[in-house]
């Protein structure tokens, strides 16, 4: 290889490193901002001034304040917690075990956000901008759901009379972010604690007493 291709490989390499340098100075000075301040309140002027770069850089990594809110909303509820129990999903295949581990998700999603952002969904609770990146978390959320519930209906594991839309709000329902509040954060919870309540939870609610592995009802 010649040595001006070495040279150049090193530069763009070089370059795409002080780019992600430079967006997590970015992103960390947003977050602290919203937090402190309320995303309404926040310009992008004042990110840029706190992250030390220019004005233009913030708008050429993010576009917009709603870009650069949902890249920090993305980091904290898809992290490497949730990574680490999707990957677990990914090597699954019995629709109970994928039921079970849907709580394990909900937990990593939520413990994770709880830490990362709690304070500034505190700060911003009634911002337009978040409750519409919400809206949209919930929707993805949702539907990242549907093959598990599905599965289930595939393999008739699902209790009788429960049609797959009903299922599916079920599930939806059980790993809300509401629920782990008010279980979690206030009822003090340990999150282990409901990560197993809420996999029985699930299992309990949607699966036939023949998935659930529960001796059948004597006919009258």
């Amino acid at each position: 290889m010649s040595q001006p291709r070495q040279a150049r490989r090193y530069r763009s390499a070089r370059r795409r490193a002080d780019a992600e340098r430079t967006r997590r100075r970015i992103v960390e000075a947003a977050r602290s901002l919203f937090a402190r301040d309320g995303i309404d309140r926040v310009t992008m002027e004042r990110i840029a001034r706190r992250a030390g770069v220019a004005l233009p850089t913030v708008y050429a990594a993010f576009r917009s304040k709603a870009g650069l809110l949902r890249e920090i909303m993305r980091g904290a509820i898809f992290g490497a917690r949730y990574h680490a129990a999707a990957a677990r999903l990914e090597q699954t295949s019995d629709p109970i075990a994928l039921l079970r581990l849907t709580a394990a998700v909900a937990r990593a999603i939520y413990e994770n956000e709880a830490r990362e952002i709690g304070l500034l969904r505190g700060a911003s609770a009634f911002s337009p901008e978040l409750r519409r990146l919400e809206r949209e978390f919930e929707t993805t959320r949702f539907e990242m759901q549907r093959r598990r519930v599905e599965l289930l209906a595939r393999r008739s594991l699902l209790r009788p009379g429960m049609s797959v839309p009903r299922a599916r709000r079920l599930v939806w329902m059980y790993t809300s972010r509401d629920v782990y509040r008010m279980l979690v954060i206030e009822g003090g919870w340990p999150p282990p604690a409901f990560e197993r309540w809420l996999a029985d939870t699930l299992v309990t609610s949607l699966v036939t007493e023949r998935g659930r592995g529960a001796p059948p009802r004597a006919r009258k």
